[in-house]
């Protein structure tokens, strides 16, 4: 073998060795990843101006660590919800306002990681940002948690909105001190959005879009989210001011697990 060969087989073992070591999927479901149908695309496809923060790719969330399934820091949603947002993005633009999504098609893969993750009572890393006042052991009672979730029929979008010329959040720092999500703006996390009175993935009734505590202009806010996407078919969870599903769903009843990927959107047939 010549120099030059041994050299590329060295690099072809480390690559796959690599590829081995950082795989979600268990061995028993080796094989071709399934892939999204066509009734989903990325909403950048659909609309670039709409600012993207996908943060259960990164260790800023309630876990405290990127979730299964989250291979790109894409949104990936249904064509028909994706035409939707565009359309809000559009009205708010023109009031100075950007759409931000946080999370979008979800595989059910990531929701599987929540289920074990609140089953795990010892592992609190994040309880002071995100649930200071929930016990861990009633995350699924409350309904915080479940085992299944919309998103993963790709129609539902956790967003915000942010004021025009915006800065980027600026990258969460592993250890760093936690703050609670219900804090005044100044204290919790410095997201770069508008003030809506928590912070996303607040598991805090606080969170409920209407909590008559939530006043002024964080009510307003809040409001002016609402009334721009349920004006457009988007319908809200009470419980959650970010949670919007576009209605009507073109998979109802389908739980999808393709994972959130740039790869999931092509070579489709």
């Amino acid at each position: 073998m010549t120099r030059l060969a041994s050299a590329f087989r060295v690099l072809a073992v480390t690559a796959a060795a690599a590829l081995l070591s950082t795989a979600t999927v268990p061995a028993a479901q080796a094989g071709p990843e399934p892939k999204a149908p066509r009734e989903f695309v990325a909403l950048a496809a659909v609309d670039p101006t709409i600012i993207q923060e996908m943060r259960y790719t990164t260790a800023h969330d309630f876990m405290g660590e990127p979730v299964d399934g989250y291979r790109a820091p894409v949104c990936i949603v249904t064509r028909p919800a994706a035409r939707a947002l565009h359309r809000a993005q559009s009205e708010l633009l023109r009031r100075g306002y950007s759409l931000k999504v946080y999370d979008c098609y979800r595989p059910q893969r990531a929701v599987d990681h929540f289920v074990r993750w609140a089953k795990d009572l010892a592992d609190e890393r994040m309880k002071a940002e995100f649930y200071p006042r929930v016990d861990k052991s009633r995350l699924f009672e409350d309904g915080y948690i479940a085992e299944k979730s919309g998103h993963s029929r790709g129609s539902t979008v956790d967003l915000t909105i942010v004021r025009l010329p915006a800065k980027p959040t600026r990258p969460y720092r592993p250890g760093e001190t936690l703050v609670p999500c219900y804090a005044p703006r100044s204290e919790r996390f410095p997201d770069n959005s508008v003030d809506m009175g928590t912070g996303f993935d607040c598991f805090d009734t606080l969170a409920h879009t209407d909590d008559p505590r939530v006043q002024g202009v964080q009510r307003a806010n809040r409001q002016l989210l609402k009334s721009t996407l349920t004006g457009l078919g988007f319908v809200n969870l009470a419980e959650e001011w970010w949670h919007y599903t576009f209605k009507p769903e073109p998979f109802p009843d389908t739980y999808f697990d393709f994972p959130v990927a740039w790869s999931s959107l092509t070579g489709r047939r």
